[in-house]
């Protein structure tokens, strides 16, 4: 790790990378910006640090780097320390965690890279909330997913909020992204894997009978927060599966029904 660097002055240029957080329009992981991926905390920049994601540099004050010390030996990034008042004034908001790091992209996995060696895969179709995207990658990196495909209308998996949910999840799980629908889904048929949709439609069957198929491979198909998947979704699935619920009850959140459909199609391996 470089010596850490003291800096009190907010406008130092040295900190541009962490500037205007919460102005929409400066944001440099919105589509248009600069490209960065931005973890916050300590557990979450901890999971960077380890990750394949190139830090540029940390921002944050003394007490979290050195909770930090052991992760931060083997980068050669700048970690700026700075009080809380002039960190917030940096950023634009107050930052309860203390600590910020900032990394470039790296090359974009494929969809056959995503499917190699995976048995069980999400597919997402319009999941544009965030936080939901957030819970998503979280739910899968602890119930064994083995990587997920972000289709159409999905908003960035690597939107800082989206992995300050993930827990930073977003950055081990590997994903893809593709736009053709249901076109893109031809590269999962011809690496072996059943097509399941889950949906709370009337003909859809429990999600525990897909035991019975002996399937070797499965992707789960996700749809948006309200109407959920799209009939051309549903048209090309295999198999329309649902979370059987109690009376009164039609639907769960989709981070919350993925949680439940990968506990379910992985506690058997």
């Amino acid at each position: 790790m470089r010596p850490m660097i003291f800096v009190d002055d907010e406008t130092d240029p040295r900190l541009d990378d962490f500037r205007d957080l919460s102005t929409a329009d400066r944001r440099p992981d919105r589509p248009g910006g600069r490209g960065f991926v931005i973890a916050e905390g300590t557990v979450v920049v901890e999971r960077m640090l380890r990750s394949r994601y190139p830090v540029r540099a940390l921002l944050g004050v003394e007490r979290r780097f050195r909770e930090l010390a052991d992760p931060l030996a083997e980068v050669d990034a700048p970690a700026y320390v700075t009080s809380a008042e002039t960190m917030a004034n940096v950023v634009g908001f107050h930052l309860n965690r203390g600590v910020l790091a900032v990394a470039d992209r790296p090359p974009a996995s494929t969809v056959d890279e995503v499917l190699a060696d995976a048995r069980v895969v999400a597919v997402l179709e319009g999941v544009g909330d965030h936080e939901n995207l957030g819970a998503l990658f979280r739910n899968a990196a602890a119930l064994g997913v083995d990587g997920i495909l972000v289709g159409p209308a999905c908003s960035d998996p690597l939107y800082r909020r989206s992995v300050r949910v993930s827990m930073g999840h977003v950055l081990r799980v590997p994903f893809a992204t593709f736009e053709s629908w249901p076109a893109g889904l031809g590269p999962l048929r011809d690496r072996g894997f059943r097509l399941a949709a889950l949906t709370p439609r009337a003909d859809s069957v429990p999600l525990r009978s897909l035991r019975g198929h002996g399937l070797e491979r499965v992707a789960l198909m996700l749809g948006s927060e309200g109407p959920g998947l799209s009939e051309e979704a549903l048209a090309v699935a295999d198999f329309a599966v649902r979370i059987p619920m109690a009376d009164g009850v039609d639907s769960l959140n989709v981070a919350t029904a993925a949680a439940v459909a990968f506990y379910e199609l992985t506690e058997a391996e």
